[in-house]
């Protein structure tokens, strides 16, 4: 029989677990939605509390809640060359697809307009300052998501359910957020918007399955930063003339 203090743990454990799901889709919605018309510097500060508090919650959870040490993530050599590959790929499909269809049909250029926007929201006018962002993004804020989505709640939900639900349920979370940010640019009413989210939840499931079998974030992260230069040197080219 289980004793009213261990029950109390499991709901507060799956409260947490819930509020990982659910934030960073409410964070974007409140960055890309709701604070759209508001002034940058009110928008900038909604964003840094709100990754402040996702990114923090996993580490004060795990040490000051559950009260236990987490094993330290070794590198797996497997576990990097196939993160390397998987990134590499993902990487040179992104380009060619950009490149050969979506730019010469002209899908992206208001997309192009709506990015310009927002990288002025981030104080973003050269290009100096638009590869400091787009390292930022590829190296810290790659590996930042992967301890979260990846390390947490699929580590969380692997405890509670069969890891291959695990998953499942952390990939579709993890594509919701981006669901709100691709439909932002591409539109609500636009098939890309889904069809590239359905992308996401893809690889958020690859990331976690990999990360189940390495028994090490390293090569996640390895592969999603690629992706995310990817789309970085994707955005340089919407954005190049005002950059210059």
């Amino acid at each position: 029989m289980t004793s009213p203090s261990r029950r109390v743990r499991r709901a507060a454990d799956l409260a947490a677990l819930l509020f990982a799901l659910v934030f960073p889709s409410v964070l974007t919605w409140a960055y890309f939605v709701a604070l759209r018309h508001s002034p940058a510097a009110l928008q900038q500060t909604a964003y840094g509390i709100g990754k402040t508090i996702q990114f923090v919650l996993p580490v004060f959870w795990v040490l000051a809640i559950q009260r236990r040490r987490p094993s330290r993530s070794r590198p797996s050599a497997s576990g990097l060359v196939e993160g390397l590959l998987f990134g590499l790929t993902v990487f040179a499909l992104a380009l060619a697809l950009y490149h050969t269809w979506l730019k010469p049909a002209g899908l992206f250029q208001a997309v192009g307009e709506k990015i310009e926007a927002k990288i002025v929201n981030f104080g973003i006018r050269g290009l100096g300052a638009y590869l400091v962002l787009a390292a930022f993004y590829s190296l810290i804020h790659s590996f930042l998501e992967e301890y979260y989505w990846r390390w947490f709640v699929f580590g969380q939900l692997r405890n509670l359910i069969p890891w291959p639900a695990a998953i499942g349920v952390s990939s579709l979370a993890f594509m919701a957020h981006h669901v709100i940010l691709l439909a932002t640019y591409l539109g609500w009413s636009s098939p890309a918007a889904y069809l590239f989210s359905l992308g996401v939840a893809v690889g958020g499931a690859y990331w976690a399955w990999l990360y189940h079998r390495s028994r090490s974030l390293y090569g996640p992260w390895l592969s999603h930063l690629l992706i995310d230069a990817a789309i970085f040197a994707i955005g340089y080219d919407l954005v190049r003339p005002m950059l210059r």
